[in-house]
């Protein structure tokens, strides 16, 4: 199931779009260095794993053109399956100089694609990308964003202040405070919407939010929305993220 926000992200790969690619390397680097250091198992060092990170988005880039979501693939299992080739490289290449000898790099080829629909990625490594959308989502909303407006959401929803608090810190009433708070968590809805619209190449993959306790469009059901839980959904998603990149950058991931 393809949205023109999903061809429209893959248009732009195709096209070299820089700002595309650094939008996917921004998002998902920290999750693909994180499960490159899973897989080494202490035999790569973190600078390895970050040159690994970055030839796997290279490696996409050479293989965008032949790519077709349409055969079943998440976008989770795509990256997946790059950075196996990525690290299967690498490691052979380090074996074929152990014993003295050479090994170009293997090169894509069209089975990939079939081999990554097939193949599942463990529950955490789904869970990691899932939440890189909405991190993704957040910082959209963040640059968008009246600084008051986010600010007192930030304060309210990640801070963990109450109401009263905030209204003290930010110098507004409550009901005040209220009001700006729904109109930042309406501007997530919409921003994790077409997130979560460019980055996912099946049915399964827009269902995620709604599994994860974030309704995007309440209306839809006719039911008042539980505005709490999706601030309770999105402040732990939050900083889950914010811990991953800590640990990313000191090399802890």
């Amino acid at each position: 199931m393809l949205t023109p926000m999903t061809t429209g992200f893959l248009n732009r790969l195709r096209s070299n779009d820089e700002a595309a690619w650094f939008e996917l390397w921004e998002t998902f680097g920290p999750v693909l260095r994180a499960q490159l250091t899973k897989w080494g198992r202490g035999r790569i060092g973190q600078e390895t794993v970050r040159d690994l990170s970055q030839e796997t988005l290279a490696a996409l880039s050479n293989s965008i053109d032949r790519f077709d979501p349409g055969r079943g693939a998440r976008f989770s299992t795509w990256l997946l399956a790059i950075a196996k080739h990525v690290l299967g490289d690498e490691m052979d290449r380090r074996t074929a100089l152990k014993r003295g000898g050479g090994k170009g790099n293997a090169s894509l080829d069209e089975n990939w694609m079939v081999t990554a629909a097939a193949e599942r990625a463990d529950e955490a490594y789904e869970a990691a990308i899932f939440r890189s959308k909405v991190e993704a989502a957040i910082r959209k909303v963040e640059k968008q964003c009246d600084f008051t407006d986010f600010s007192i959401y930030q304060m309210r929803v990640f801070d963990g202040l109450s109401g009263k608090e905030v209204a003290a810190q930010v110098g507004v009433s409550e009901p005040t405070v209220s009001r700006r708070l729904a109109k930042v968590r309406d501007m997530l809805r919409s921003a994790l919407a077409e997130v979560v619209a460019t980055y996912s190449f099946t049915e399964e993959e827009y269902k995620e939010a709604e599994r994860n306790g974030l309704i995007l469009n309440p209306n839809s059901t006719g039911d008042k929305p539980d505005d709490a839980l999706f601030d309770e959904a999105i402040g732990e998603i939050y900083h889950r993220q914010m811990e991953l990149r800590r640990m990313d950058e000191s090399g802890l991931v």
